[in-house]
């Protein structure tokens, strides 16, 4: 009895050290992911700061901002509130909006220096461009929804049948800001493309012979993203993104041309 119960503990002893030994293998290969998961959540929270700050800023000029995006409608006096906080919450959301277009850079910047670890030297100033470069296209989307999109399809929108309108401010200010920040969003397209590109997820072969599922999903987002049913305003949105495909087929061939040289 006694043997069998020496046996017994021995048998217990190798096996917790068994298991304090793969529990300590497991700890150490978890520890760069955790070191990474840390170092992504200070880039996301210095991200955040950055679009809080921006946002405060443009609550100093929201109202020159909201006179701005009315004037389609005939300025902010052809609107007509009908709840008690519906105007600070257009104020409140036309200042976002001014936050994240002024903290986009920010935003990519935070997530750039969260990838540039990871990649070669001359990877890293290539990947640097992308900063300037996704403002302007986010920018570029807001403009083309402000100076194309906004007056087809406000109009249409309003006049639709024949029936008197009264605009709200909180329904024709959601209705503006969600338009512009998506188009912007979609701009971002030739980018994030030539990204997938250079870390070889896609290639330009690729992206010209599926050509076809490319139109189907333009179709559906600018469904998604138009306003309004009608062909025109949704071809509005489809003709710049299928322009952008093309621009982005061409700098992934670029992008693939100087990483096999």
């Amino acid at each position: 009895m006694s043997k069998k119960r020496k046996r017994s503990w021995r048998d217990y002893l190798r096996a917790f050290g068994r298991a304090h030994n793969k529990a300590s293998v497991q700890l150490e290969t978890s520890m760069p992911l955790l070191l990474h998961l840390n170092e992504l959540r200070q880039r996301l929270f210095k991200a955040f700061f950055a679009v809080i700050l921006m946002t405060a800023i443009s609550f100093v000029y929201a109202a020159q901002m909201i006179d701005f995006l009315a004037r389609p409608i005939g300025g902010s006096k052809a609107l007509v509130s009908i709840e008690v906080t519906e105007n600070i919450a257009i104020y409140m959301r036309v200042a976002m909006l001014g936050g994240i277009i002024l903290g986009m850079p920010f935003i990519v910047y935070q997530l750039l220096r969260f990838i540039l670890p990871g990649l070669k030297t001359n990877e890293r100033g290539w990947l640097l461009t992308i900063v300037p470069l996704a403002s302007l296209l986010f920018v570029a989307g807001v403009a083309f929804t402000w100076f194309v999109m906004i007056p087809s399809a406000v109009p249409f929108l309003i006049h639709f049948l024949g029936i008197t309108t009264q605009v709200r401010p909180l329904n024709y200010f959601e209705f503006v800001t969600t338009l512009m920040f998506w188009i912007g969003i979609c701009f971002e397209l030739p980018l994030v493309m030539m990204f997938l590109a250079r870390l070889k997820i896609v290639s330009a072969k690729q992206l010209a012979s599926g050509w076809r599922y490319a139109v189907v999903a333009i179709a559906i987002v600018a469904a998604a993203v138009t306003p309004t049913v009608d062909p025109v305003n949704m071809g509005l949105v489809m003709l710049p993104l299928m322009g952008l495909y093309i621009i982005s087929v061409v700098l992934a061939a670029i992008v693939g041309r100087r990483r096999n040289g």
